[in-house]
């Protein structure tokens, strides 16, 4: 089943099943999904997709790809590499990714990521049981300040990761059952439809339990955790020469059995 979150022409908001492949028609929910929501019957036509979910927590992996790891001059990890992005970062597919121009920054990368959608509420989780809390996937773009994240900001990455509009999610939901292994799945993304990431989530240092194993161990994952599992290699700042985003541009994340999420790249506007 793929879920969509949408508006209709009366601007109202839906979570919905889609079910026609041009994303035009759904089967409306009553409700969450995630919370018990039920399928009415009753079918709305999508005028504009939104995020498929508003998250309760954006958890994110770092350098969990062998061949991205190797780009970037670092060891392989003994664990995973954990940071955040604030939940103001999350923006629906078709809209605007800002540069940002307040607190500017002249390096902005694009990161395709796959996100796994906690379905229910998850502790000290073992490997085995950790697939049975997940509700689904969705494509993820892990947008970077690279100058913030590595020259500006005490070596820590939040602040580089949370800009307004860098965590574009979508277009929609595709749940476990239909998904079925994760762990094999081209992923890549598409700058002005030059294919600038191809790799497999086969290339993952850590797998999912793994990643589910540790993030609960000792913490509680509330259903609505989004799950950002890293990026492949080829990104902007592993390139010779560096690749950074521009106004005009257009973003494309592209994951196969789930779809693909395209935003267009803007200048911040605004007071500044």
């Amino acid at each position: 089943m793929k879920i969509v979150r949408f508006k209709d022409t009366t601007e109202t908001v839906f979570w919905g099943r889609l079910i026609d492949s041009s994303a035009k028609e759904a089967e409306i929910f009553d409700g969450n999904p995630l919370e018990s929501g039920t399928l009415t019957g009753s079918t709305r036509r999508i005028e504009s997709l939104l995020a498929p979910i508003e998250p309760k927590q954006i958890l994110c992996i770092g350098l969990n790809y062998c061949e991205h790891a190797k780009e970037t001059g670092s060891p392989i990890p003994e664990f995973p590499v954990v940071f955040s992005k604030s939940l103001n970062a999350v923006q629906d597919p078709g809209a605007p990714i800002e540069l940002p121009r307040h607190l500017r920054s002249d390096q902005v990368d694009y990161e395709c990521e796959m996100a796994i959608v906690i379905g229910k509420k998850a502790k000290n989780i073992s490997k085995k049981q950790a697939m049975d809390y997940i509700f689904g996937y969705t494509c993820a773009n892990d947008v970077s300040a690279r100058d913030w994240q590595l020259q500006r900001s005490g070596k820590q990455w939040c602040r580089a990761k949370s800009f307004d509009t860098f965590c574009p999610l979508g277009p929609w939901i595709v749940t476990r059952d239909e998904l079925g292994d994760p762990h094999c799945l081209r992923i890549q993304t598409k700058v002005n439809e030059e294919v600038l990431q191809d790799a497999n989530t086969s290339d993952m240092i850590f797998d999912i339990p793994t990643l589910i194993e540790f993030l609960s161990g000792s913490t509680t994952l509330l259903s609505g955790t989004i799950i950002l599992t890293g990026t492949p290699h080829g990104v902007g700042m592993g390139r010779d020469p560096k690749r950074w985003l521009s106004p005009g541009e257009s973003v494309s994340i592209i994951i196969e059995k789930i779809g693909s999420l395209t935003n267009p790249v803007v200048e911040e506007v605004g007071q500044f």
